[in-house]
């Protein structure tokens, strides 16, 4: 039976979901979960949470242990999870909003895009790449499974240098129609729908019921509602009113995302489209701030208990496991020109096939041409953030950020040049590349 390997398993809720799932899968019954984790008091709380998940989960046989040794961990691994969040809340999360706004840059999130997402994936990419290193070497077939973010920089970055089979996952695709419907009190029975694009911006090219376009409606209720009350997705309906399309990531992602929103001489855009700036260090407070709480519900629960969730994850693996097709959206390579108007080495978000044969990606060809030049701009500081996290250039560095929607409108090139050397000096350690120490490819 199947190894799983889960790297930063001390994320105990996410572990529960992705992990609780696959004890849930017939064909995954008597797998075993090696966890593994830096952080060993929380190791220790998700080895802790999943034997009590085992023992109160009928008809699962599954082996879990947790592992001090990394590379251990990841020997004969048929499946490596990653959900690791390098440098954490303090002190990388904090630098990456904190610094910024000395700039007089703000931001939402900070985690895909923008100069929090950028230095974000500097620093990441290092330590993925070194465990592609060491999966060469203890597993060189297994699937690595990707859904820490910078999704389309990391992924891309361990298809293109890591040489591991690699998908990236996100959740924004799954609920992106059925969210917008329900949003706007659409009645969500016999729809189909096309997703693609990026990550965190993709779109949602055709929704019909029936086979009646849903759109012109859809844009009708949006238009109503942004001009009626404040509500959480303003930036999204002005995005589809305005471009045509609706966008799979939020609205606090995607301003972010694009020059139009965040903007220090418009201040009054933030209120409205209100837009929660400084949202991720005030949700990582709020759950810091619960996790005693949680932990005692989840780690002391010997009556714990867990129903399969949407995660792609144990899908992915049944689907391998057993040759019975399942369809995701997966984050792949943007090789052969599934979107053919967006660039091959892009990290793109499309339908994929999974099965024995592992994830196979569908052609889309061209996006409408307003969606594909949204995405570049995305993609341009993405590139070329790769590249500065494998060459530990500061030249590219600068650039990547010079082509950033949002910090390029609203900073000089000096003053990016300048931001972008106080948060390398702030960062230190966490980013190697930039100290003289070597990156793994």
């Amino acid at each position: 039976m199947p190894k799983i390997t889960y790297l930063g398993a001390g994320s105990t809720v996410f572990a529960k979901n992705v992990l609780g799932d696959c004890m849930q899968t017939p064909a995954l019954a008597e797998a075993e979960f090696a966890l593994f984790d830096i952080d060993l008091e929380r190791l220790k709380d998700s080895e802790q949470m999943l034997l009590n998940l085992a023992a109160s989960t009928e008809n699962t046989k599954v082996t879990i242990k947790a592992y001090t040794d990394r590379k251990e961990a990841l020997r004969g691994a048929s499946y490596v999870i990653n959900s690791i969040q390098v440098g954490g809340y303090d002190p990388c999360t904090i630098t990456d909003f904190e610094v910024p706004k000395k700039y007089g840059l703000r931001q939402t999130i900070a985690d895909t895009l923008g100069i929090g997402g950028l230095f974000r994936s500097l620093r990441t990419i290092p330590v993925m790449l070194d465990f592609a290193q060491e999966m060469q070497e203890v597993c060189p077939d297994a699937w690595f499974l990707n859904y820490t973010n910078p999704m389309a920089a990391l992924t891309g970055a361990m298809i293109r240098h890591g040489g591991i089979k690699t998908v990236g996952l996100c959740h924004s695709v799954q609920g992106c129609a059925t969210g917008l419907l329900r949003d706007l009190g659409i009645e969500n029975k016999n729809i189909k729908h096309s997703i693609a694009g990026i990550n965190h911006m993709a779109w949602l090219l055709d929704i019909t019921k029936d086979g009646e376009d849903l759109y012109p409606e859809i844009k009708r209720r949006a238009i109503e509602k942004n001009a009626s009350e404040k509500h959480g997705d303003m930036v999204r309906y002005e995005m589809m009113h305005r471009f045509g399309f609706y966008v799979t990531e939020s609205s606090e992602h995607n301003a972010e995302y694009l020059p139009y929103f965040i903007k220090s001489n418009y201040p009054e855009l933030i209120e409205r489209f209100n837009i929660p700036l400084d949202e991720y260090p005030r949700r990582c407070v709020n759950q810091i701030a619960g996790w005693e709480k949680m932990r005692e519900e989840m780690v002391n629960n010997k009556a714990l208990e867990h129903k399969r969730t949407h995660e792609y994850a144990s899908y992915i693996l049944e689907a391998m496991e057993t040759d019975v097709p399942f369809k995701i959206g997966g984050n792949v390579l943007n090789q052969g020109g599934l979107i053919s108007n967006l660039p091959e080495k892009a990290v793109v978000e499309v339908p994929c096939l999974v099965d024995k044969n592992g994830v196979q990606p569908t052609y889309v060809g061209e996006l409408p041409e307003q969606l594909a030049a949204l995405n570049r701009t995305n993609i341009n500081t993405q590139l070329l953030t790769i590249e500065a996290a494998i060459s530990g250039s500061k030249d590219t560095l600068y650039q990547a950020a010079f082509l950033d929607p949002h910090t390029s409108a609203e900073l000089s090139l000096d003053d990016i040049v300048s931001l972008c050397d106080d948060l390398i000096e702030a960062h230190g350690a966490w980013l190697p590349q930039f100290h003289g120490k070597q990156v793994s490819v």
